[in-house]
């Protein structure tokens, strides 16, 4: 295309208009205005309700004269500055080398890196789409799972998809996600008899039933982990009686664990062992188990390869291929066809004064034209 755009340029238009998760509204506007002009069809929707919604979501194609798909992922909602910037955060700012502002590393940053990118792409060469959503920091319920649905009923399907987490670590490159672990949340409820403390007769206490099944949970060793994933583990997150006198048995004691499991695991089958093991202590113990994502791999080929070739081409590094690190939204999309994650540093994300060198958004905009021509061509 005849247009050009500069990454740091956008990237400092979608920091400006803030869009604390569930996002909807300017940002879109940005990104929409960025797009057109290249040749893209944007459709943009809105999802879900309160509390977890509404949630603004685009999809974009430009559909080329090539026989390849490709596909990049993304989001436009940030997670809330907190206190404490020394600028504000959503007025981006370049200090020195830095470009700083709430999203410049996570990930609005790299979504300007792969629009500036696709400008500068042959449209003949293939078709590229943009699914963008503004609730992955969130509970995302009503983003990416509601954009494949979407691209579903409209017959879309990439060929492979890169999502444009910041999963750099020490340099640009330096790491390319092909895979994650999968995520459960599990609350436990264990029911007792309130009672005066001096009558434990006459009540029924419900916490050692509790760290009973706590310490059995603890107990349980999951596996050893697997050539691409590390084992995985269980943590207790909160523990909640909420018992304020001194002279009282509760009538009820809580708990709520994590779960961060491989590919050796399923979400369903931890919380049945979880609701097992509490049952074995107490039969009237509630179980309540949320699945944020299962464990999933890319096994390393044409997809990694390339991206791998793209990075060296433009860093001279060769990337670790690692299944580190918490969820994303590839989670949802490895079942549309190979998706592997790669972006900007991470040092800054989610912290005060989040920021990204402007030197990295140049190259990230070289490595990803690099994808682009090399997956196209394929």
């Amino acid at each position: 295309m005849s247009t050009t755009i500069d990454p740091v340029d956008l990237a400092q238009a979608l920091i400006a208009a803030p869009s604390i998760t569930p996002a909807t509204g300017a940002v879109f506007d940005v990104i929409e205005a960025a797009l057109t002009p290249l040749g893209f069809t944007v459709e943009r929707f809105i999802d879900g309700i309160e509390p977890d919604g509404p949630v603004e979501n685009l999809l974009a194609v430009r559909t080329g004269k090539g026989p390849k798909h490709f596909g990049f992922a993304g989001h436009l909602d940030v997670v809330p500055p907190g206190v404490g910037w020394s600028g504000d955060a959503f007025f981006p700012e370049i200090r020195g080398d830095l470009l700083y502002g709430r999203g410049a590393v996570d990930m609005k940053g790299s979504i300007a890196a792969f629009v500036a990118a696709a400008a500068h792409t042959p449209a003949e060469a293939g078709t590229i789409s943009l699914i963008i959503t503004g609730d992955e920091e969130g509970p995302a319920i009503f983003g990416t799972r509601a954009l494949m649905e979407h691209m579903e009923g409209r017959g879309i399907r990439p060929d492979m998809i890169v999502v444009g987490e910041p999963t750099s670590v020490n340099r640009l490159g330096d790491m390319v996600k092909v895979g994650r672990r999968g995520s459960v949340n599990i609350w436990i409820d264990v029911p007792g008899t309130q009672g005066h403390v001096a009558y434990p007769h006459l009540a029924d206490n419900p916490i050692p039933k509790l760290v009973r099944i706590m310490a059995a949970i603890d107990a349980v060793a999951l596996d050893a982990g697997t050539d691409w994933f590390q084992p995985s583990n269980i943590e207790f997150t909160d523990i909640e009686v909420g018992n304020g006198a001194t002279n009282v048995i509760p009538a009820s004691a809580r708990a709520r664990l994590s779960i961060r499991f491989n590919d050796q695991q399923k979400g369903s089958e931890l919380v049945t062992m979880v609701e097992r093991i509490a049952h074995e202590v107490e039969p009237a113990a509630k179980v309540l188990g949320k699945i944020s994502g299962e464990a999933f791999l890319t096994p390393p080929g044409d997809l990694s390869a390339l991206v791998a070739e793209a990075i060296h081409a433009e860093t001279d590094i060769m990337p670790e291929m690692s299944t580190t690190g918490g969820t994303s939204d590839a989670r949802f999309l490895h079942a549309l066809c190979p998706v592997v994650e790669f972006g900007l540093t991470n040092a800054t994300m989610h912290k005060l004064d989040e920021a990204v060198a402007v030197d990295d958004l140049h190259t990230l905009t070289a490595i990803y034209r690099g994808i682009l021509m090399r997956a196209l061509a394929g």
